[in-house]
């Protein structure tokens, strides 16, 4: 596996720490993770497709439903 090194400034270390900690995970772990996560994302692409208006404002600001469908 390549070794990739970055730099990170203090303030997205200890977000990072943070959520590394809630997921029982070390920094490099959590890093290692998010990186992953981006990958598979990637890979498989968006299945939501954008809004094609003629206004770049109604684009820019209309809302995408996403997540989980709330219980009546």
């Amino acid at each position: 596996m390549p070794t990739v090194t970055i730099s990170i400034d203090a303030e997205v270390q200890k977000v990072i720490g943070k959520r590394a900690k809630k997921n029982m995970l070390t920094i490099k772990e959590q890093i290692e993770e998010i990186v992953r996560q981006s990958a598979v994302r990637t890979k498989f692409g968006s299945t939501i497709e954008g809004i094609k208006a003629d206004d770049r404002l109604v684009e820019i600001f209309s809302r995408y439903k996403r997540g989980r469908k709330r219980k009546s």
